[in-house]
């Protein structure tokens, strides 16, 4: 015969744990345990009924099970979610063979505690679950915290690195990213040329309709430079009004031609600012190299100025293609003109 017992005491030790008979039947369900079951009733059902054993795998009945007592169960409920549990069981002590089996999350506790919505009410007093649910979750928001500041960190790196080879005024490359595409350029053995640009009338707009005027039309030149250049090209701010594109991979002398005209053609329409025209028109010197660079980068460099310089000569709003025809003759006309 059972004798009724008085299991409220386990009911505040530990929460998790239930009263089975010798054939397995569950007599008692501690408070958690009955939330973990969503509202069915656990009283009389087959312990094996609700809770699938994954180990010791050689359980097959309950009379196993017994057999198993004091060593530590890896459980899984058979209802949805299928939540993983931990157990031991220990016999009760009395003449009916009745034995507690008392359970916990293990390491699940987190997924326990959002499937069942439990609290810290659903454990006992001297359980650290709770505690140690509290320190995985600051750990949690600590490492995402951690991961934010190092994402704003490489944002910051990433937009500092872009600042240090862009040009603040007009968004184009600077000197600096300028001379690290010709230095590739010229290590890659490609063919590729290099347009020197200068604003002829520039100083005119300063003088007469200011710095913020000058900044107008510095813009629009360089947005007219991006336009008339493909996505491979590179277009620098290298001075007040002086410009640099490095155009690789070019077939042949007259898609340069092409494209220094169009930059020309464009500059010299009239920019509006603040109810004024601006005008101002572009000379450009353009050095190619067809076979790659054979050449130092500075005579390569002192070759284009040769080119713009022939065209600021010819009148300005000129396009000159370096030959070397061209340097005896000029270099004639900058000494002279230095004299």
């Amino acid at each position: 015969m059972n004798v009724p017992l008085d299991l409220s005491f386990l009911d505040v030790l530990c929460p998790m744990h239930l009263v089975v008979d010798a054939a397995g039947h569950i007599l008692h369900a501690g408070p958690t345990v009955r939330k973990l079951s969503k509202g069915m009733s656990l009283i009389g059902v087959d312990f094996l009924e609700v809770f699938a054993v994954n180990r010791p795998r050689a359980i097959a009945s309950f009379r196993d099970l017994r057999l198993s007592q004091d060593t530590k169960l890896h459980l899984e409920m058979r209802a949805p979610p299928q939540t993983a549990l931990k157990a031991v069981l220990v016999p009760l002590g009395d003449a009916q063979g009745r034995m507690i089996v008392n359970l916990s999350f293990g390491i699940s506790i987190a997924n326990g505690v959002r499937d069942f919505a439990l609290s810290n009410a659903d454990f006992a007093a001297t359980d650290l679950a709770i505690e140690m649910l509290y320190l995985i979750e600051a750990k949690t928001a600590a490492m995402e915290e951690s991961r934010r500041l190092n994402h704003r960190l490489q944002d910051a790196r990433l937009v500092a690195e872009q600042e240090a080879v862009t040009d603040a005024l007009t968004g184009l490359a600077n000197r600096r990213a300028l001379n690290g595409v010709l230095a590739r350029m010229a290590a890659g053995r490609v063919p590729f040329a290099v347009m020197q640009i200068d604003l002829d009338f520039f100083k005119t707009v300063n003088d007469t309709l200011g710095h913020a005027a000058g900044d107008h039309v510095l813009r629009q030149a360089a947005r007219i430079m991006r336009e008339e250049t493909r996505e491979t090209d590179t277009v620098a701010r290298v001075g007040g009004d002086e410009f640099t594109i490095v155009l690789p991979n070019v077939a042949d002398a007259a898609t340069l031609r092409g494209v220094g005209q169009r930059i020309i053609d464009r500059i010299s329409e009239p920019i509006p600012y603040d109810g004024h025209l601006c005008r101002i028109s572009a000379s450009i010197g353009t050095v190619w190299h067809p076979q790659g660079l054979s050449q130092g980068m500075d005579r390569m460099i002192e070759d284009a100025d040769l080119a713009l310089y022939s065209s600021k000569h010819a009148g300005r709003a000129r396009h000159t293609l370096y030959d070397a025809s061209l340097r005896g003759v000029t270099l004639d006309r900058r000494e002279q003109s230095s004299a």
